[in-house]
């Protein structure tokens, strides 16, 4: 069946006529031009020298053929100052980089390049992997372990599946603490303002003997709770209403152990243990916050209706370890990486986002939602050996082996098991036992063909493996079994990934490079929705074949660093995620997805004293499948938004095609800009004034197109003034998050036209100190 849809909201018409090929060589040329005028340079202070380990060996990052976003420690903990999640704060910090939740700060999801997983099941598959100190973090919870002392924060763009981890069609982020050294060191940054809200991270270590030294530190972030409950009526459940600052607060506690032990210049072993315990809100949603026809939301952001769910309450604990030794060879070094990691909790939500009677349809109390996860049990093991070449020789190479093991138990509990009275159904709730293995094997060969240029390889054979049990099925009150769906359910796949990349030097200014790579995402398997006495959902691995070229300059003494990359991927049986008539989760395959962009990263020092930074990032995305449908808002059998594609009816429920329309939480256009100019006081001391902004192109929140849900120039800003003394060792400062106190959308929740705000404005005051 053939339909006619609009064209998807997209860039502008200069990117969609210019091809990826002529967009790359007018950067080139831009570049070579600014780089000839260096004869008119001043004495202003050059850029450091940025090394990154995109390759899993340190390199500069001007001479690394990947196209990599590079956030330093300081940065991040200005970012963070306002009691931010510490990894949502990096969305719209780096090009090509998104991320949001609507669960809180126990499951931040993530998108490079327009591809990740806008799936809320604790057992969602990401496509962007999370990786902390060489260990790669799958589980979606584990994925939200705070980062904290951070040295460096790298984004890796595009497929990284040769070296790193597993499932990283879209790409990697990178986390690289602060590591004990052979001198006593530490650092301490704290903040408090707005909602009491403080944060507090630091760390400290140094030399217990000739051999061994050690480095400890922590992160507490804390906000009160701040959001009243306006709600005055009756709860089945018994929440009490109304309430002043009923919720969105939170306590985030955290720790981490290094102990490093260096008997000679040949061997080291690093030890690592660190845990959290964390509670606080979840995700709160604003329902009727979306008018029909528009997308523009503006109820109040301190004030929800909610007549369930007990304020919305979620709580986790998350521990684990390392151990990373390494031994050198001489002609060869050899590494090996064990880890462990572990979590239990909860996350509970009132997830129709108002009460029922406050919202009503036909003069009758309209949708009632709550719901619960909670995972009992969840065990991480992974075990990497990789061995590695060494010295400057015009070959290098590596290779490994990977194995990773998880399994968890988890539960979903909905609405009725938490009902009072003879409304209470204690059976209203599923067990499942989710097994995760895979299995690889990968290496890597550079050749340094002549001085200007060099030529890498790398495979990378993967064997991915899933099952997922039905150990509880949601039966009636009485304990009739009413579910005729699949209990065991086991997926598996194996399949290669590689790379080849080029890269040619100029000048010693200036570089080009060329790079092809291809990965996998392993099957899914969607088990919550045995809750609703509805089968298992599934979908089969995707593929991606990216194209990316770009170039790498350090212009003007150095004192201009300039890297910009231009991209087109397409993913084959691409995994999404839509809704069924009960809100619930529907994994499926589409037959492809396209995209193209460009991606730019600065770093400027014009005159002394002086700071810029600023990266841009551009993306055309579209789902291309004639056959796939995604149903649409709806609420009692109503379709309560303006859906714009074309639409059948299926039953009592609508479904929209989706062919053409861009992917979803991929933003047409990102920008950031940073600044910050000290001015010199005394010997040691400097008053400075820092900003930063981002701003935001037009970004789908489902799979189908409406005139609601999306967002269309989002932007932010924050400001920070104060004095730095002691040479820069310490400084204390005024700030502002979100400074303008933007309301932004950033999720919804469609059949209750409920809306996800960003951030609320926070003004404070911060002490920072290194020694």
């Amino acid at each position: 069946m053939q339909y006619t849809f609009p064209h998807p909201r997209g860039l502008s018409g200069l990117l969609r006529r210019t091809p990826l090929a002529l967009s790359c060589s007018a950067l080139l040329l831009t570049s070579a031009a600014a780089s000839a005028q260096q004869s008119q340079r001043d004495t202003a202070t050059s850029l450091d020298t940025v090394t990154v380990t995109a390759e899993r060996r340190e390199q500069n990052l001007q001479d690394t053929p990947v196209s990599v976003g590079v956030v330093q420690g300081e940065q991040m903990r200005d970012f963070t100052a306002g009691g931010d999640d510490t990894l949502l704060a990096l969305s719209g910090k780096v090009p090509s980089f998104y991320a949001e939740t609507t669960t809180g700060r126990i499951f931040p999801r993530f998108y490079i390049r327009g591809l990740g997983n806008i799936d809320f099941y604790l057992g969602a598959s990401q496509p962007v992997s999370i990786i902390q100190d060489d260990v790669v973090l799958e589980h979606v919870v584990l994925k939200s372990n705070p980062v904290y002392d951070v040295d460096q924060v790298e984004v890796l763009r595009g497929p990284q599946g040769t070296l790193f981890g597993r499932n990283t069609t879209a790409g990697i982020v990178k986390f690289d603490s602060i590591k004990p050294g052979d001198s006593y060191q530490g650092r301490v940054s704290a903040s408090y303002g707005s909602y009491g809200t403080t944060s507090l991270d630091g760390g400290f270590g140094g030399p217990i003997s000739d051999v061994l030294s050690f480095r400890i530190s922590a992160l507490y972030q804390h906000r009160d709770d701040w959001v009243d409950n306006a709600y005055a009526g009756p709860s089945a459940d018994g929440t009490r209403t109304p309430r002043k600052d009923a919720m969105g607060g939170y306590d985030d506690r955290n720790a981490r152990l290094q102990v490093l032990l260096k008997p000679n210049d040949q061997f080291s072993l690093l030890a690592s243990a660190h845990t959290r315990d964390y509670d606080g809100t979840s995700t709160l949603f604003l329902r009727d916050a979306i008018t029909k026809g528009s997308n523009s939301v503006d109820v109040p952001r301190d004030q929800v209706r909610y007549d369930e769910a007990m304020d919305n309450p979620q709580a986790y604990k998350t521990h684990g370890g390392s151990i990373n030794a390494s031994y050198d060879f001489g002609p060869v070094t050899l590494t090996s990486i064990s880890a462990y990691e572990t979590t239990s909790g909860y996350s509970r939500g009132d997830t129709d986002g108002g009460a029922a009677a406050d919202y009503p349809v036909n003069g009758l109390p309209n949708g009632y939602g709550q719901s619960m996860g909670q995972i009992r049990d969840l065990d991480q093991y992974t075990q990497e050996l990789r061995l590695a070449s060494n010295g400057d020789n015009p070959l290098s190479w590596q290779v490994g082996a990977f194995y990773f093991d998880g399994r968890d138990t988890t539960d979903f509990y909905q609405r009725a098991w938490f009902l009072q009275g003879a409304a209470r159904n204690p059976n209203n709730w599923v067990r499942l036992r989710n097994i995760n293995t895979s299995w690889a094997g990968f290496g890597q060969v550079s050749w340094k063909a002549t001085d200007a240029l060099t030529l890498t390889a790398g495979v990378r054979q993967t064997e991915d493996t899933k099952k997922t049990r039905l150990l509880k099925t949601a039966d009636t009150a009485a304990g009739v079994v009413t579910y005729r769906g699949r209990t065991n359910v086991e997926m598996s796949d194996t399949q290669p990934s590689w790379d080849l990349s080029a890269m040619y030097e100029l000048s010693p200014a200036l570089s080009v490079y060329a790079r092809i790579a291809r990965g996998f995402r392993g099957p899914t398997i969607q088990g919550r929705s045995a809750v609703f006495n509805a089968d298992f959902t599934t979908a089969d691995s995707e593929t991606i074949l990216s194209y990316e070229a770009g170039i790498k300059s350090s212009l003007f003494e150095n004192r201009l660093r300039l890297n910009v990359t231009g991209f087109t991927y397409t993913v084959d049986d691409i995994q999404l995620n839509g809704n069924d008539s009960n809100g619930n989760g529907v994994l499926f395959n589409a037959d492809k997805a396209r995209a193209y962009g460009l991606e730019a990263d600065l770093d400027w020092r014009p005159i002394s004293n002086l700071s810029l930074t600023a990266g841009l990032s551009l993306l055309h995305s579209e789902i291309q499948d004639k056959r796939v449908y995604a149903q649409v808002c709806a609420l009692n059998g109503m379709v309560v938004c303006t859906v714009n594609d074309q639409t059948i009816k299926v039953g009592a429920n609508t479904f929209a095609q989706i062919d053409g329309n861009p992917l979803p939480n991929a933003p047409t256009y990102n920008l950031n800009l940073a600044a910050r100019y000290d001015i010199p006081v005394g010997t040691d001391g400097a008053v400075f004034f820092a900003t930063d902004w981002n701003k935001q192109g037009e970004t789908q929140y489902v799979l189908y197109d409406t005139d609601e849900f999306y967002s269309k120039g989002n932007f932010e800003g924050g400001l920070k003034i104060g004095y730095s003394g002691g040479y820069g060792a310490w400084e204390v400062a005024a700030f502002a998050r979100n400074i303008t106190d933007e309301k932004n959308l950033k999720g919804v929740i469609e059949n209750y036209m409920a809306a996800v705000y960003n951030e609320p404005r926070i003004v404070g005051v911060s002490f920072n100190a290194n020694w």
